[in-house]
């Protein structure tokens, strides 16, 4: 029990100026990221382009701008989030209609925003969960007792979301819709709200989505698809079951670096939203579980960021780090099960790890946020702590004497 008292001790971050282990898991993962998008591309980068490392430079280019973001926003005071958050809603807004009338259409689906000086488009639902994040904190903040006692606190940011999600179901995107509404669920529920409300709504989403579900037949195909993708796996069901080889091929320690067969046009989005398939093949089960410790390791201490930031009184702050921790949770999740054959397939990519340069800069600027709130924490926590004053050296002296 002392050794584990004694590695607890020296393993922990209590005493720094910010938790190590937070941004040990975003570089660790970011890295990560990096190397397999270089490895999963080279052979779709030289036959879309004749350049095989065409991905891996602009994901280069985008880890660069999204540490310099990350390293602004470092800089700002919560107090800037927190008095902007009504602003940086509407912004969010806004962004998400506008992709609806000028939006770039991909695969069916308008997301992406084409900004003259950008290197990269523009995904808008990205910057809405940054912008709904932020207002939800300060919401919360305002409204915490009442919340948790009246119906019309509490039905007030799921209106919001509400409107939201309908944008994002006109694009369509419905795998950001699902992440934006648990979030905001998320964050009610570590408010303290009533369970009771939470059973009632969640019913009511549960009936709308399964109509959403089954009234497009596209729809219906990919849910009867994801229950047995072998029976149609070479039209609805190729995606997963091309991911589904690459999860066996990998075995217990995978095919090696750069190894993978999958990825040689046979899985589709092997960069991005199937990456994951690519490094389970790559660096087998073990190195799959690595990154899902990882990634479990991010949220564990986000949310101990938001702990401790609640303790201390920063409401705002604690709300923004759970806020973080369930989209990164959740995003990651639907991410990982859509690729093991868990869930239908949805259009997301995996936080920290795929390739894009808006998933990218906006992941890393939430890390930032998570590192900003708990620097705040700390300092908050030193000014209110009370330190014994220094004895004057003529006191000590008289001290000295009198125990002689």
């Amino acid at each position: 029990m002392k050794r584990l008292a004694a590695l607890r001790q020296r393993l922990s971050t209590r005493d720094q100026p910010y938790d190590g282990w937070l941004l040990f898991a975003a570089l660790a993962l970011m890295l990560i990221g990096w190397v397999m998008v270089t490895s999963a591309s080279t052979e779709v980068a030289a036959g879309l382009t004749g350049n095989p490392w065409y991905f891996s430079q602009r994901h280069t280019l985008f880890m660069g701008v999204a540490l310099l973001a990350a390293a602004v926003t470092l800089r700002v005071p919560l107090a800037w989030w927190r008095a902007n958050g009504p602003l940086l809603l509407l912004v969010g807004i806004a962004l998400l209609g506008l992709v609806l009338l000028v939006g770039r259409e991909v695969n069916g689906s308008k997301r992406w925003l084409s900004i003259p000086g950008i290197p990269f488009n523009l995904q808008a639902s990205e910057v809405a969960k940054l912008c709904l994040i932020a207002y939800m904190a300060g919401y919360l903040e305002r409204f915490l007792p009442q919340v948790r006692r009246q119906w019309g606190a509490f039905l007030r940011p799921l209106l919001v979301v509400g409107l939201i999600a309908v944008l994002l179901i006109l694009a369509p995107d419905y795998g950001a819709a699902v992440v934006m509404v648990g979030c905001v669920m998320g964050m009610l529920l570590m408010a303290g709200a009533p369970w009771g409300r939470f059973v009632l709504i969640l019913g009511a989403v549960g009936l709308l989505g399964f109509y959403v579900a089954i009234a497009e037949p596209y729809r219906l195909a990919r849910l009867t698809s994801f229950a047995d993708p072998w029976a149609d796996q070479f039209a609805s069901g190729y995606q997963l079951t091309q991911a589904l080889i690459a999860y066996g091929r990998g075995h217990w320690l995978g095919m090696g670096l750069g190894n993978s067969v999958q990825k040689l046009f046979y899985l589709p989005e092997a960069h991005t939203d199937f990456v994951f398939a690519v490094l389970a093949e790559e660096l087998g089960l073990f190195g799959a579980v690595g990154v899902v410790g990882l990634f479990g390791l991010l949220i564990y201490r986000a949310m101990a960021v938001g702990r401790r930031a609640e303790l201390a009184g920063l409401a705002f702050a604690a709300y923004l780090s759970y806020g973080i921790a369930l989209v990164v949770g959740a995003q990651a999740f639907i991410n990982i099960a859509v690729s093991t054959g868990m869930l239908p397939t949805k259009g997301l990519t995996l936080p920290l790890l795929s390739y894009g340069g808006s998933s990218l800069l906006i992941s890393a600027v939430m890390m930032a946020l998570l590192l900003r709130a708990d620097i705040e924490t700390r300092r908050a926590v030193r000014r209110s702590s009370p330190v014994a004053p220094r004895a004057s050296h003529g006191a000590r002296l008289g001290e000295q004497g009198v125990s002689k």
